[in-house]
């Protein structure tokens, strides 16, 4: 059962991580298709999962990470990680489970989190970054309003070879929620 939901969507809700998460996060961020568009290649533990949930829901962590809720089961998470309050900055992340793929939920998701990260977190700046070949990624940030900022040529290796990676921005002045 999911946490409270925190933030509320269109179409999705946002909650807080728990720690009965655990075993819908190990699954899928084990899943090769949602891996495929993930910045690490070996495989997560359920310890090294449970790890990072208490890491998320410490409440001195300057991050914020949401379970992403459709009709009241877990489809995915959502966050900002180094999160800077003194420089108004915090980088956007999200991965669905690959069953909840094309249905608009990362959209949603991510458009809710940049909203409260503009009028309740206060931040100037939200960035993003996706690989070349992520094309539903790249789309959520486009959809979003992010601008495309350029490209890390060859900076990730992944999956045999080296590869792209997109860099994406939203300034707080261009937001128009």
């Amino acid at each position: 059962m999911p946490g409270p939901a925190f933030l509320h969507g269109e179409d999705v809700t946002l909650h807080v991580v728990e720690d009965d998460d655990v075993a819908f996060l190990y699954e899928t961020i084990n899943d090769p298709d949602v891996r495929a568009g993930l910045t690490f290649a070996r495989p997560k533990t359920e310890r090294e999962e449970r790890e990072w949930v208490e890491s998320v829901t410490d409440p001195d962590a300057d991050d914020v990470h949401f379970l992403i809720c459709a009709d009241g089961a877990p489809v995915g998470t959502v966050g900002l990680r180094g999160v800077d309050s003194r420089a108004g900055t915090g980088e956007l992340g999200y991965y669905l489970a690959a069953d909840a793929w094309g249905h608009g939920y990362a959209t949603d998701a991510a458009r809710t989190l940049v909203e409260y990260a503009f009028t309740e977190l206060r931040l100037h700046r939200v960035h993003a970054r996706a690989f070349a070949d992520n094309e539903g990624s790249r789309r959520v940030l486009e959809k979003v309003g992010f601008e495309h900022e350029g490209v890390l040529r060859d900076h990730w290796y992944r999956r045999g070879g080296h590869a792209d990676v997109h860099l994406y921005g939203l300034l707080e002045g261009e937001w128009d929620g």
